[in-house]
């Protein structure tokens, strides 16, 4: 490169430019000017990430998708609570290096639990620590090329506080309607859908494996770069009517209303490690289907866990009672999805 950009200035008349901008620098300028060879410039790299500080507030009059029929949802709106302006939002980007650590999950639980902010006695300190300890620092530790990305808290709030940091970042999602439409007319899946609760540590991170394959257990065969979800959450008030659809193709919850909704993970036998809040993971790759050689997009090592609380179950209208669930997951659950 630095030879061919040499032979361009070679000429009198191309020189001369560039001849006359050096003259014009002050001596102790050009005292500063080093040749760098190709060794030096080899060391050259960034090593800082960005750090965007966001806030926002989203709405959609309408989403719809069309194929014979229509699916459209209405009255979308994404904010703080109370209609407020999401915000206090930190999303941090890093491409990772060969065996770099970074910020991850609950790794700052555990920094302040490792400079004495927490106590390490605490069941889920204690986890965050055992966790995200790394080699003397604290997150996961990533391969060189995967593009890490962290949303967490500009401001947690008091340093010892575990309600400050988990209920650092508020939300609100209102969607007024799902509606399902075709040439026999429209049906309303679900109707006045209101969640408000608290958006704790989630991590996106993009593996970067080339061309790398693996194997599912199915047999599906899928990329090993990867896109990673995996999110902490808490719905603390949520209502909904739930006028015709099915729950994981199994449950028809047709003319239900639910109203004081909560999920979050503090009950049963598996809350170490969440400090209260639901968890959810995936992986989405490109993939092949064992079963019919199709290629599409693969969604696996699916993982949800929570609590579900429901004060208010209305079934026509009417009260039945309360209705909870403990310990509720989704395992071991693996998607193909593709066009037809």
């Amino acid at each position: 490169m630095i030879p061919s950009l040499l032979t361009q200035f070679s000429t009198p008349r191309r020189c001369f430019p560039l001849m006359a901008f050096a003259m014009a620098l002050p001596t102790s300028t050009l005292a500063e000017f080093r040749a760098l060879d190709d060794s030096s410039l080899s060391t050259v790299t960034g090593q800082a990430g960005v750090t965007i500080e966001l806030e926002t507030r989203l709405t959609m009059d309408s989403l719809t998708w069309t194929d014979e029929g229509s699916l459209s949802v209405n009255g979308l709106r994404l904010s703080g609570q109370n209609d407020t302006v999401l915000d206090n939002m930190k999303l941090t980007l890093d491409i990772a290096g060969d065996g770099e650590v970074l910020e991850h999950g609950f790794s700052e639980i555990a920094r302040r639990a490792n400079a004495g902010l927490l106590d390490p006695s605490d069941p889920d300190v204690a986890e965050a620590l055992a966790t995200y300890s790394v080699n003397g620092e604290f997150g996961k530790q990533f391969d060189s090329g995967d593009l890490v990305i962290h949303l967490g808290a500009i401001d947690y709030g008091d340093p010892t506080s575990l309600n400050d940091y988990l209920q650092a970042v508020d939300f609100e999602l209102a969607v007024d309607s799902i509606v399902t439409s075709g040439t026999e007319g429209s049906a309303t899946l679900f109707s006045d859908m209101l969640l408000q609760g608290y958006v704790g540590p989630t991590d996106l991170v993009i593996r970067n494996q080339g061309g790398n394959t693996r194997t599912l257990a199915n047999g599906n065969v899928v990329s090993g770069s990867e896109l990673q979800l995996d999110t902490h959450f808490e719905i603390t008030n949520g209502s909904l009517n739930w006028d015709a659809a099915d729950l994981i193709l199994l449950f028809n919850f047709a003319a239900v209303g639910i109203e004081g909704l909560q999920i979050h993970n503090r009950r049963g036998d598996d809350t170490l490690g969440h400090f209260g809040m639901a968890h959810a993971t995936a992986k989405l790759s490109r993939g092949t289907s064992a079963a019919s050689a199709v290629e599409g997009l693969s969604v696996h090592d699916v993982e949800f866990r929570a609590d579900i609380d429901m004060p208010i179950f209305r079934i026509g209208g009417t009260s039945i009672g309360s209705v909870q669930f403990t310990d509720f997951a989704i395992t071991d659950t693996t998607m193909m999805v593709y066009g037809h």
